[in-house]
């Protein structure tokens, strides 16, 4: 079985990273197939939504220790480069147009936090446990740990959680602000996916430039913010999504949204 599984189903697609043996340590498989995953679904239009979780009981116990055991000895260079490699994943994890949805099944410790953290939301089981882990094993951290734990939780609590190592369960997450929502193990399929399948059948395009503000909003200045959404909201107001919700608003019925721009001067339509 390959490292990492795709599925798609109601333009919901599903990754779910697949070494349940080793709690889905990362592979250098499972990375480069997220990539590739990630860069085709970008452009794909018949999908809404991307949900990530893990097979077995673990979400993504982080890096794979036994492999960092046996591996051979290279240059600071050529091992920042492999770095900066893997990290295409949480680059494109925050800047795919579709949001994207972690269904937290397990433990989720070190890179695998960092790659939980890169989502739109997190929903997880409440059996859920989650760690930097970094300094167990005498690392400084990677994945985008330290920038969006700092973002999501504040700088204080980042750096207690990265400096004292200490595991949180998905109820204290939840309070923190880690994830979005704790649910019972039971239920956390049905309300993941049927949180993706609302945005899936939802405004793409302008989910799409949400997610380009908000991503803008982390370092950019209030104007250029300001700016930004000026001219996303003058483009979203294109869109044949908003023309059927102001539709729907007058005829008090629910809008039914296709996802779609309407037609350039060459008279294609684009999602984008």
């Amino acid at each position: 079985m390959p490292d990492l599984i795709e599925s798609v189903s109601e333009r919901v697609a599903l990754l779910t990273l697949n070494r349940p043996e080793r709690l889905n340590a990362l592979s250098g498989e499972m990375l480069a197939g997220l990539i590739d995953a990630l860069r085709r679904i970008s452009t794909d239009a018949n999908i809404g939504a991307v949900v990530l979780t893990g097979a077995g009981r673990g979400f993504c116990a982080g890096g794979d220790v036994k492999a960092m055991a046996e591996r051979s000895e290279v240059s600071l260079e050529q091992r920042a480069a492999a770095i900066r490699n893997m990290h295409q994943a949480i680059t494109l994890l925050r800047t795919v147009p579709q949001v994207v949805i972690g269904m937290v099944n397990g433990p989720t410790f070190g890179a695998g936090l960092g790659l939980a953290m890169a989502y739109d939301l997190r929903i997880a089981a409440l059996s859920a446990r989650f760690g930097t882990a970094f300094a167990a094993i005498g690392f400084s951290g990677d994945f985008g740990g330290s920038y969006h734990l700092t973002k999501l939780v504040g700088a204080a609590k980042a750096r207690e959680l990265y400096l004292l190592g200490e595991h949180v369960d998905a109820a204290r997450a939840e309070a923190l602000g880690l994830v979005t929502r704790a649910v019972a193990d039971g239920v956390l399929t049905d309300e993941t996916m049927a949180l993706a399948r609302r945005i899936a059948a939802g405004p793409l395009v302008a989910y799409g430039y949400m997610k380009r503000n908000l991503l803008a909003a982390e370092s950019a200045s209030l104007q250029d913010v300001l700016d930004l959404e000026a001219f996303h909201q003058a483009r979203t107001s294109l869109t044949e999504d908003h023309k059927e919700a102001a539709r729907a608003f007058v005829e008090k019925r629910k809008p039914v949204f296709r996802g779609h721009m309407p037609a350039d001067a060459t008279g294609k339509s684009s999602r984008t």
